[in-house]
């Protein structure tokens, strides 16, 4: 009895690890997006997006496909530094869903001499080739 309560103590404790790393590696990922983007470097925010055509972006614009598409509507929307301003993010939930991938709730902030704007995003990341990244994106 005492091995087997050992053996499930072990293991909780190890999945408690491994989820902590996973989450560290999100918090991460978002951390650096942020850094990127208020450097004015658009291509370096997006290091954090999957980079493949099943990349799925939802915005005020309805839904788009692509890594390309979301880096083009990104360099769109955000054509140089004041229209980028310096981003914020507020983490407000993660959960795991599965072994390979987390939801996470958000609040991002923009504060711009020409404008600040602010809104939530929702973000479903996967862990693909040991590596987190973004495979859908809805952000409001």
């Amino acid at each position: 009895m005492k091995l087997l309560l050992t053996l499930l103590s072990l293991s909780s404790f190890l999945s408690l690890t491994a989820q902590n790393k996973d989450e560290q590696a999100i918090r991460k990922l978002l951390s650096h997006q942020v850094t990127e983007w208020n450097k004015g470097n658009i291509e370096g925010y997006m290091k954090g997006y999957w980079e493949s055509d099943s990349l799925l972006f939802v915005g005020r614009n309805g839904a788009k496909y692509g890594y390309t598409n979301t880096l083009h509507n990104y360099q769109k929307s955000y054509p140089d530094t004041a229209a980028m301003g310096k981003l914020g993010f507020e983490i407000l939930k993660i959960q795991q869903l599965s072994a390979g991938n987390y939801f996470v709730l958000g609040k991002w902030m923009l504060k711009r001499s020409i404008g600040d704007l602010n809104g939530y995003y929702t973000l479903l990341l996967k862990k693909i080739d040991d590596q987190w990244v973004i495979v859908a994106d809805h952000s409001s």
